[in-house]
């Protein structure tokens, strides 16, 4: 068998991890600034002002791409359409990856696949400052998304030895810090957007992705070395076990898929929600719908600290969730906090609107959610995945953000017609429904495949 040796980056640690983490978490803060802070102004630019007379018919392209939707879909209001587009993009962004990841692994190398990606992705911002271009804007974004996200993630599993305990701590490290990212974007961009226009917002969305890359750049003596790559290079020769772990992950991708489900519709029509039900007015001071979505970023940066130090202490006690138990809990918690969104047309104000309060509790119990659930499952699939196909199993697991948004873009279309309540307990259905799934494949693990643990 085949196999290859990879030098570790030679540098000290930094609070006990190695400085290469640092570097790939600064690059992706500012993936996360540019990617975040569009995302929280794309749903409600394309139904306050593109999609409207006067702004749709100059998007190049955009008849015909309406129409291919519509075969599918039967004719769309302007805020169906809104959202249905939303969960394209958002699935296309999460899909791309796969494809990065393959060619990050097979000819380009991680390194020259993410600085590709950043520039795509800079120019598709940039291309957001005109109707014309929204088209190939998001198409551009799309595949910087692909190759850079798709090659990150697998560099952060390179710095660490396979049963480094410290691989699971490194992911949530990244996680927290990524959402740092994310919780400044929806406020400069928010801020920028109200008071000079969409425009500007999207054009600084892509001032921080430049910055991104150079911090990649400027980092990389601290990552680990390229892989060989082409089709003369060594590969690690695949087991006979490895089939199996193959297929038990792809097969697992769909059960991760129901708990995005109810995590993309956040970033999708829970803005029109906001925007309906909530008030907004505090004290004059009326708040930009996309500084609640900034919450998403701040919670996980609070969160997992505590967590972290809930898992030291209930593993020095022989209790610490396994990786599914984790997953499962952070399901039945994103399927609590969606109840919260269930009922809050029962908690309303004199002039029938939903305290802020209510969306504030949302954010923070629905982030405890997903900092169980989102980097544990990354984890996962890098400790579980063989080395040959690492980076394309991880990038699969993120087909399953894919499936998760392409179906909260179709549910989307029933904001308009079901009761608030019954809309959002669908998607705390699906959420719950993903922790029972995950239970049962832990439980499987442990009886009949305990060599995938």
């Amino acid at each position: 068998m085949t196999t290859i040796a990879l030098d570790r980056p030679i540098s000290d640690d930094t609070l006990g991890h190695p400085k290469g983490l640092w570097v790939l978490a600064g690059t992706e803060i500012w993936d996360r600034v540019s990617f975040y802070g569009m995302q929280a102004l794309l749903v409600l630019y394309m139904v306050g002002a593109l999609l409207l007379p006067g702004r749709i018919e100059h998007i190049a392209g955009f008849s015909v791409f309406r129409r291919a939707i519509e075969a599918v879909t039967g004719p769309l209001s302007v805020q169906a359409l809104a959202t249905q587009i939303f969960g394209l993009y958002i699935g296309m962004v999460t899909l791309t990856p796969l494809l990065g990841g393959i060619l990050g692994d097979r000819w380009l190398g991680r390194r020259r696949a993410i600085v590709i990606g950043a520039l795509l992705m800079t120019a598709g911002h940039f291309c957001m400052a005109f109707d014309q271009s929204f088209l190939a804007a998001l198409a551009l974004i799309v595949l910087g998304c692909g190759f850079l996200r798709g090659n990150v993630a697998p560099q952060i599993g390179d710095l660490y030895d396979r049963e480094d305990r410290r691989r699971d701590t490194a992911f949530q490290i990244y996680g927290a810090v990524i959402n740092f990212g994310a919780f400044i974007a929806p406020i400069i961009t928010g801020a920028l957007g109200a008071a000079w226009g969409w425009h500007v917002g999207f054009g600084f969305a892509g001032f921080g992705m430049l910055i991104g890359l150079v911090v990649y750049l400027s980092g990389q003596r601290l990552l680990p070395p390229e892989r060989p790559r082409g089709p003369r290079a060594p590969r690690a020769a695949l087991s006979a076990g490895d089939g199996r772990i193959i297929g038990f992950l792809l097969v697992l991708a769909p059960v991760v898929a129901l708990f995005w489900v109810a995590q993309s519709q956040v970033w999708n029509t829970y803005n029109l929600w906001a925007r309906d039900h909530v008030e907004l007015n505090l004290g004059g001071f009326q708040v930009p719908v996309p500084w609640l979505q900034s919450l998403d970023g701040l919670a996980p940066f609070l969160l997992v600290p505590p967590v972290l130090a809930l898992w030291r202490f209930q593993s020095k006690h022989g209790r610490e969730p396994d990786e599914f138990a984790k997953c499962a809990i952070g399901c039945f918690i994103f399927a609590g906090a969606t109840l919260i969104l269930a009922a809050s047309q029962f908690v309303v104000d004199g002039a029938g609107r939903t305290p802020i309060f209510m969306a504030v509790l949302f954010h923070l119990t629905s982030n405890l959610g997903w900092v169980y659930f989102a980097p544990t499952v990354t984890a996962l699939y890098s400790r579980l995945a063989p080395a040959r196909v690492n980076a394309t199993l991880i990038a699969v697991s993120q087909i399953a953000v894919t499936l998760g948004s392409l179906t909260s873009g179709r549910l989307g279309a029933l904001y308009e017609r079901l009761p608030v309540s019954e809309f959002w307990a669908l998607h705390a259905a699906s959420a719950a429904l993903g922790g029972v799934l995950m239970l049962a494949f832990g439980l499987y693990v442990r009886r009949r495949a305990r060599s995938l643990a």
